[in-house]
């Protein structure tokens, strides 16, 4: 949502009418006629962008988060504001509302919201762990704060993190505990920006990040039941995708190899966007709300509070959801060495630069410098990485040398700058059928709006750098290795 705003805000529009189309609704719901709300906050406290609200905190007064007058309404509503016929189904193809050719409509246009400040909550607990207490694996649910609109889609997620803890403690009670620390977290303020978790770790931000190791969302892990939608950062790709595999049965209709990486809605977008963490989430979904990108997932509509056990009433789905949430986290929490691929990043990068409409001078060097950073991954891969899962080579100074490195593979792609609604982490992409850049398919956006290179070329330089960095990182960390090496022997 908020980079076509941002885009029908740099073109002059003054004001939007908001709608879902009925071609974009799952076939399942009928919403159509029913008005939604949606947040047009990017994350946290508006009026503390950047630093925790706590007391004491200096609040901005930032009454409006646009220019732009937005007001939802109803699919039904746009058609009568257009004159269109209610009948937009012919021969069981669905036709986009459009505007008619001719004709123009006044419309009066008031917005009267109301800023007002509310307490928000998190519930945090954690299980300590007896090897590297200091590493953190944050598994994040959120809990209900809207009354009737979203229904009971909270209660998916904290009744799957509460059956996990539960198994947990079963294993707690026989004397096993985790190498690295799991953190769980319910949040507060998720619907209105995420504001529990972006306030909760900008105040503790130092030291997430030093030791916050991954992020294992929950976030509407049961939002429809036709389709497993697995969605991991490059460096967990992998592990996602073995996992699945692992627990994958007929019945609940998986798909072989579909891990993606595109921007995960909720409480993760701090830890992915601020922190660099690598994040996964695996959720059921009606897939045609995940082939493209629609801000259908950003709207909040009333649902009847049995939404929930009308999509999944055997709780299948929610076991499945569990099984694989608690085996991707007690391996991140439990393996000497974390399981992470830094080859997959370097793929996700050439694969992202294939197809765009780039400059051609600066193309070239893009794909020469993830060149550079594929070979130098494939040398970490082989080189590091391979030996220190030998039991036999596994010194504890290495492992610990390798874990450090591992855990900032992701860091390097935060650019500093990103257009609203697109992540600062650029491995992630608006939707599953474009595989590009999102900022540089941002950036051709406005040089179409403009007719100016200035844009594309601040977006590329972000890319270039990023890349670069990563690269630089990787070789750094082979250097150090050999060093150690060459110290020892």
């Amino acid at each position: 949502l908020l980079p076509q705003l941002s885009l029908l805000e740099d073109a002059g529009f003054g004001g939007v009418l908001l709608y879902v189309d009925p071609c974009d609704l799952p076939k399942t719901t009928d919403l159509s006629d029913k008005a939604f709300m949606v947040s047009l906050n990017s994350g946290g406290d508006p009026s503390t962008p950047g630093y925790a609200s706590i007391d004491g905190s200096y609040r901005q007064n930032r009454l409006n988060l646009t220019t732009l007058l937005v007001q939802p309404i109803s699919a039904v509503l746009a058609k009568r504001l257009i004159s269109l016929p209610e009948d937009t189904v012919q021969k069981d193809r669905c036709i986009p509302l459009q505007m008619p050719a001719t004709g123009k409509k006044i419309i009066s246009l008031s917005i009267q919201s109301v800023t007002t400040y509310k307490t928000i909550s998190n519930v945090i607990g954690y299980l300590k762990g007896t090897v590297f207490p200091d590493r953190y694996i944050i598994v994040g649910s959120h809990h209900n704060s809207l009354n009737t609109y979203g229904g009971q889609e909270w209660a998916s997620s904290t009744a799957i993190v509460t059956a996990f803890i539960q198994a947990l403690m079963l294993k707690v009670k026989r004397g096993w505990r985790p190498d690295r620390t799991i953190v769980f977290c319910s949040w507060g303020g998720t619907s209105f920006g995420n504001i529990g978790s972006y306030e909760w770790a900008e105040d503790l931000k130092r030291v997430l990040q030093r030791n916050v190791v991954a992020y294992v969302s929950l976030h509407n892990p049961v939002r429809g039941n036709s389709t497993l939608h697995p969605v991991a950062s490059p460096s967990l790709q992998q592990l996602a995708a073995e996992s699945q595999s692992f627990n994958c049965v007929e019945k609940a209709k998986c798909r072989r190899s579909n891990v993606s990486s595109v921007q995960i809605q909720g409480d993760s977008d701090y830890f992915i966007n601020h922190l660099g963490v690598p994040a996964t989430q695996f959720s059921y979904e009606d897939i045609r709300t995940s082939e493209n990108s629609s801000f259908l997932s950003e709207a909040l509509f009333p649902v009847h509070t049995t939404k929930t056990e009308e999509l999944d009433p055997s709780f299948n789905l929610h076991e499945t959801i569990a099984k694989l949430t608690g085996q991707v986290t007690l391996q991140i929490a439990s393996e000497p060495v974390l399981p992470f691929n830094a080859l997959d990043i370097a793929l996700e990068v050439q694969n992202n630069l294939k197809g765009n409409l780039c400059d051609e001078v600066v193309i070239p060097q893009l794909l020469a410098v993830a060149s550079r950073l594929r070979d130098t991954a494939e040398l970490f891969q082989s080189d590091e990485m391979r030996p220190a899962n030998d039991p036999k080579e596994r010194a504890p100074i290495r492992v610990r040398m390798l874990n450090d490195a591992l855990q900032s593979l992701e860091k390097s792609f935060l650019v500093h700058r990103a257009p609203p609604g697109l992540y600062r982490n650029i491995l992630y992409r608006l939707d599953e059928r474009t595989s590009q850049f999102s900022v540089l398919l941002e950036a051709l956006e406005h040089h179409k709006l403009h007719q100016s290179n200035e844009t594309i070329q601040a977006a590329l330089s972000e890319v270039l750098n990023s890349i670069n960095s990563a690269q630089v990182y990787f070789k750094a960390g082979l250097d150090v290795f050999e060093t150690a090496l060459a110290g020892k022997k």
